[in-house]
């Protein structure tokens, strides 16, 4: 019975240390996604301004 919650101590170590770099990779993700969001708004305000230069 020893040996079993040894294995749960070491498996609880691995999920905790595993899930703490999930939360920073998520981060990382978030981070992205809003770049990602005002690059694409960046470039359909561009491309709006240049048709609106053509027309006029």
């Amino acid at each position: 019975m020893k040996n079993f919650s040894f294995y749960q101590a070491g498996i609880l170590l691995v999920l905790l240390a595993t899930l703490n770099g999930c939360s920073v990779i998520g981060d990382i993700f978030e981070a992205g996604l809003w770049v990602g969001v005002i690059v694409v708004v960046v470039v359909i305000v561009l491309i709006i301004w240049i048709i609106k230069k053509m027309m006029s």
